[in-house]
C-alpha cells in the first residue's frame, strides 16, 4: 500500500505515530518533530506529482480531483485524523494541520482549498455522527481517494448567514426529497456526493436544518454551471439546483435537527485549517520577493538596499510568525478538548487580513512583474483574498470575538 517509497505505513511505524497508529498526542503543535514525517512525505508528492502540472490546471480552471486525490489517499493524506477503522490514520488534529501548512507548498491556493473541503470540511459531521453503514458507503471511498465530496452548504442568499439557507428536504415515506439550490460548491462539478445542509422542518433555524449525505449521480440533480472567478481558477466551483431529488432517509447524517449544530463544530477545524494552509506561500511569498528585490536595481541599487523594502519585509515575516503562533496554540488547546471558538476566529481574522497585506506589499515591489501572471505573488494575491471571505468573513469573525469578549450589543 505504500506509494513509491513514501507511503501510509511507513509513517505509521516512525516517530510520527510514536510506535502505534492510534495513539492520541496531547499538547503537540504541528511545529513538533513528530509531525515531520509526514511532512516530508507529503512533501514528495506535492513537488511530483502536484506542482509540475499546477500552471497547466490553473490555465484550464480544473485541476483532476479524481487522480490527484486518489493519490493523496493510497499515502493516507486524506484521513489523517479518521478513524483506522475506515481507512484513516487515527492521529489527533495536530496532524491534520501539519499537512494543511504543508499542503501551502503547492503553488497555487485552489488545490489546497479543495483537500481540505475533502478531508475536512465535508467528513468531520459524517464521522463524528454518521452511522457505521454510511461511514463504509461514503467516508471510507473518500478517505482513499475514490470519491470526491463536497460540501452544500452556502447558497446565493446564505453564505456566512448558515441559519438563512432555503434549500429544504422534505421527508415523505422512507425518502427526502430535495429542493432548493447551492452556491460557490467547491468541486461540484466533479464530486461523487455532498454533504448537504437542508431544513427538514419548520421550526427555528437553528434546529430545524439536516446534513444529508447526497449522492451527485441522483436524478433531478443540476449542476447549472461552473463559475469563473477572480482566483482559485484551479478548483472548480459549482452553483447547483435540486428538483424533487429523493435520497433514503438513511443517508442522514446523525440526529434529525442536529445539522447547524453539527456546522458550527466543524467550522473551528475548518478555520484552522484555512489559517495552516496560508502560512507556508506567506513565507515563500516573502522570500521570493527578497530575492528579486535583491536582484532587481533601481537608480543604480538594489530595491531591497531601500529601508522602506527591508523594514516592510521585515514587519510582514513578524506579523507571520504571530499568526504562526496563534495557531499553535489554538491547535494545542483543541487537542486538549477546550472551546478554541474566540481563537480559531481571531486566527481566521488574522490570517485573511495578513494574506491580503503580505500579496499587496510585495507586489507592489515587484513593480512591473507583479502585475503579470508570470510571478507566483500576483497568483497568491487573487487566490488568497478569499481567506478574508470563505468559510465565514472578517466581519463575521469579529462578531464571534465581541461576542466572547461580551461587546456584541444585544438584539
Amino acid at each position: 500500500m505504500a506509494l513509491r517509497g513514501c507511503g501510509r505505513w511507513a509513517l505509521r511505524g516512525s516517530a510520527l505515530s510514536g510506535g502505534g497508529c492510534g495513539r492520541r498526542h496531547r499538547g503537540h503543535g504541528p511545529d513538533k518533530p513528530q509531525h515531520g514525517a509526514l511532512r516530508a512525505a507529503l512533501r514528495k508528492i506535492i513537488d511530483r506529482e502536484i506542482n509540475p502540472f499546477v500552471d497547466k490546471w490553473e490555465e484550464e480552471g480544473q485541476f483532476p480531483a479524481h487522480k490527484v486525490f486518489k493519490t493523496l489517499g493510497q499515502a493516507g493524506f486524506l484521513g489523517v485524523d479518521k478513524p483506522t477503522e475506515y481507512g484513516g490514520m487515527g492521529l489527533d488534529f495536530s496532524y491534520n494541520i501539519a499537512v494543511a501548512e504543508e499542503l501551502g507548498s503547492i503553488r497555487c491556493g485552489g488545490i489546497p482549498m479543495a483537500i481540505g473541503v475533502q478531508a475536512g470540511m465535508a467528513t468531520p459531521a459524517l464521522t463524528r455522527f454518521g452511522s457505521d453503514e454510511l461511514r463504509k458507503q461514503f467516508l471510507a471511498p473518500t478517505i482513499a481517494g475514490d470519491f470526491v465530496a463536497c460540501l452544500g452548504i452556502s447558497e446565493a442568499g446564505a453564505g456566512s448567514d448558515v441559519a438563512n439557507i432555503k434549500t429544504t428536504a422534505v421527508k415523505k415515506g422512507d425518502e427526502y426529497v430535495i429542493n432548493g439550490g447551492k452556491m460557490w460548491t467547491t468541486s461540484g462539478c466533479q464530486a461523487d456526493w455532498m454533504c448537504l445542509l437542508a431544513n427538514t422542518s419548520e421550526g427555528p433555524p437553528h434546529r430545524n436544518k439536516s446534513l444529508i449525505c447526497l449522492p451527485m449521480n441522483l436524478h433531478g440533480i443540476h449542476i447549472a454551471k461552473k463559475i469563473d472567478k477572480l482566483g482559485m481558477r484551479s478548483s472548480d466551483t459549482a452553483q447547483i439546483f435540486f428538483e424533487d431529488v429523493r435520497v433514503p432517509c438513511k443517508n442522514l447524517i446523525g440526529e434529525e435537527g442536529m445539522g447547524f449544530t453539527y456546522q458550527m463544530l466543524q467550522f473551528q477545524e475548518e478555520r484552522l485549517w484555512g489559517v495552516a494552509t496560508v502560512l507556508t506561500p506567506l513565507e515563500t511569498i516573502i522570500q521570493e520577493t527578497i530575492e528579486y528585490t535583491r536582484q532587481r536595481k533601481v537608480f543604480d541599487q538594489s530595491v531591497l538596499h531601500n529601508q522602506v523594502v527591508h523594514f516592510r519585509l521585515a514587519e510582514l515575516a513578524t506579523e507571520l510568525e504571530l499568526l504562526r503562533s496563534l495557531l499553535y496554540r489554538t491547535v494545542a488547546l483543541y487537542v486538549e478538548g477546550n472551546d478554541v471558538t474566540k481563537f480559531a476566529s481571531m486566527a481566521k481574522l488574522k490570517a485573511g487580513r495578513l494574506a491580503r497585506e503580505v500579496t499587496d506589499s510585495c507586489l507592489q515591489f515587484w513593480g512591473g512583474m507583479g502585475f503579470t501572471s508570470e510571478v507566483l505573488v500576483s497568483r497568491f494575491y487573487r487566490d488568497l483574498r478569499l481567506m478574508s471571505i470563505g468559510g465565514g468573513t472578517d466581519e463575521t469573525m469579529l462578531s464571534i470575538i465581541c461576542k466572547f469578549m461580551e461587546t456584541l450589543p444585544k438584539k
